[in-house]
């Protein structure tokens, strides 16, 4: 049968008007996503600026702040461990509380853990300093686990048509967390003592105890929202199976780290950015590999049985190209690339604006405050947008916003030090930012089958950061070698080509209405845990 089946003309669907479309802001299940978007936004600022401000006033160089953001890999890899969210369900919560809820609350927990660690520990006494490097990555890795079953919470609540709303919601939310846990922060601990002349351990553990305090909202919202509604029929397991489970990801994750620390001094240094580059991917590409193998000789060698191994990690991919067939390739590069060209000029933003001569208060009151608030906006209209337009539609408008954008910035290399060609090009670059954002969730949510929808989703949101991440990393290179004009004028040219893909899967792809649909038994058969119903893909509305 035809991997991506035609889908015959259906009545016109009523457009929303203006005022309809604003109003879903108001629905209960959107206040669900603020809550849970906020909790959400507290903990990764905890591991970047805070925490390194925190350092430096304690007197670490920069070598020592700077690795310490390798605690927040696991926002890259969550999709290793993603489908173990799916596959192992945790002893009585998830009989009490539901799949879902029970890893979120887990989850949360954790965070708080974490955070309470790192207030309890000073980093000035060097020897408890590896013991504050296991809090960070804790922290990072039970974040990334929160992050990964709201995605599947926001998906698994509401049909396709308001995941745009969701979105703009959850986004919302988790930007206002990002400002408490960043510019908070700093504002506590400066009210409670500690300066860069004059640390102060005990103000940094009371700010880092308030903010372990405040992820209780997080934990209130998991207890009083409902599970979503699911009709999905799992065959209980022995606990000893899903033991193993867990063994395999644990030696596969050793062998991750053990090959990347070995193949990266087998590198050769270079001073080329484009051979860095390569280099780099080949690093990553490489302990993957590695790891990948060392899984699969588990699974060959009995550490778990193939039938579980191939439903939990092999399963949810094999369903997105069974689905989509040789299109699939086609929506993997979209997703890929998408966010390339705002991520890519976002890496080297602030340090654009110093050399711009622009002062710390100046970027703070721009950058951190009118740049937030213009993300929000963004997003609010995303959503808006997304319920007036057909996805394909919206997210053109947010790839050619995305792009164009970045040409002010070309704009203000011309007028440095002018307040208002920055505050210009802040708020448009945010506002589209926000508003690209919202869509593309929204789109990557319509992509997600509800049958794996955390594995799906962590892969699919994995993929949208990993290259433009590594493509960043050697923004700085490039500015030195020709110049901002140039880097600039460059990320919005790789941002032109998303438009081709957009109007190819726009013009070979329907999104969305063919989710799920196999027209046989095949999902019954390879999935032993899952049954096919006749209830819709999503929670209807």
């Amino acid at each position: 049968m035809s991997a991506v089946k035609s889908v015959p003309p259906k009545p016109p669907i009523a457009k929303k008007s203006w005022g309809e479309a604003a109003k879903a802001y108001l629905d209960r299940r959107a206040m669900i996503m603020l809550f849970l978007g906020f909790a959400a936004g507290i903990p990764i600022l905890l591991i970047f600026s805070s925490l390194s401000l925190w350092l430096r006033e304690a007197g670490f160089d920069r070598s020592v702040v700077t690795t310490f953001s390798w605690a927040a890999l696991g926002y890259s890899f969550k999709f290793i461990w993603a489908p173990l969210v799916d596959a192992v369900p945790l002893p009585i919560l998830t009989r009490l509380l539901g799949r879902r809820r029970s890893w979120i609350l887990i989850a949360q927990l954790l965070i708080i853990l974490a955070i309470y660690m790192m207030a309890s520990i000073n980093p000035t006494d060097e020897s408890s300093l590896h013991y504050m490097a296991m809090a960070a990555v804790l922290l990072g890795f039970s974040s990334a686990t929160q992050d990964i079953v709201v995605d599947a919470y926001r998906i698994e609540l509401a049909p396709a048509s308001f995941q745009s709303v969701l979105s703009a919601m959850y986004t919302a939310g988790y930007r206002l967390g990002m400002i408490f846990a960043g510019a908070g922060a700093l504002y506590l601990a400066d009210y409670f003592g500690s300066t860069e002349e004059f640390y102060s351990y005990e103000a940094w553990r009371n700010t880092y105890w308030i903010m372990a305090a405040v992820m209780g909202v997080g934990v209130v919202t998991t207890l009083i929202i409902r599970e979503p509604v699911s009709e999905q029929i799992r065959i209980d397991r022995p606990a000893s199976d899903y033991a193993r489970l867990v063994l395999v990801f644990v030696l596969s994750v050793a062998a991750f780290i053990i090959a990347f620390v070995n193949v990266g001094a087998l590198l050769p240094e270079t001073d080329s950015v484009m051979f860095a580059f390569v280099l780099e991917v080949v690093h990553l590409l490489a302990s993957l590999l590695v790891a990948s193998v060392v899984g699969y000789l588990s699974v060959k060698v009995g550490v778990v049985k193939q039938e579980m191994a191939y439903t939990t990690w092999v399963e949810p991919v094999v369903d997105f190209f069974r689905r989509y067939g040789k299109k699939a390739l086609l929506l993997l590069a979209l997703i890929g690339l998408y966010r390339i060209s705002d991520i890519v000029a976002g890496v080297i933003s602030n340090v654009f604006y110093q050399d711009m001569g622009f002062s710390k208060t100046d970027i703070a009151n721009a950058v951190k405050l009118v740049g937030v608030i213009m993300v929000i906006a963004g997003g609010f209209l995303g959503g808006i947008l997304a319920q007036k337009l057909r996805m394909m539609q919206a997210m053109m408008v947010g790839a050619i916003l995305a792009c164009v954008t970045n040409l002010l910035f070309v704009l203000l290399t011309y007028h440095p030090g002018s307040l208002p060609h920055m505050y210009v090009a802040v708020i448009f670059d945010n506002l589209a930012a926000g508003l690209a954002s919202a869509v593309f969730i929204a789109f990557l949510s319509a992509l997600t089958s509800i049958r794996f929808t955390a594995v799906q989703y962590a892969i699919f949101s994995s993929l949208m950061t990993l290259l433009p991440k590594v493509m960043g990393g050697y923004s700085g290179a490039i500015v030195d070698n020709m110049g901002y004009p140039f880097f600039f004028i460059f990320t919005f040219a790789i941002g032109m080509p998303i438009l081709i893909l957009i109007y190819l899967v726009d013009k070979h792809i329907v999104i969305g209405d063919n989710d799920d649909i196999y027209g046989d038994d095949k999902l019954a058969k390879a999935n032993p845990n899952l049954t096919d119903t006749n209830e819709p893909p999503r929670a209807s509305e």
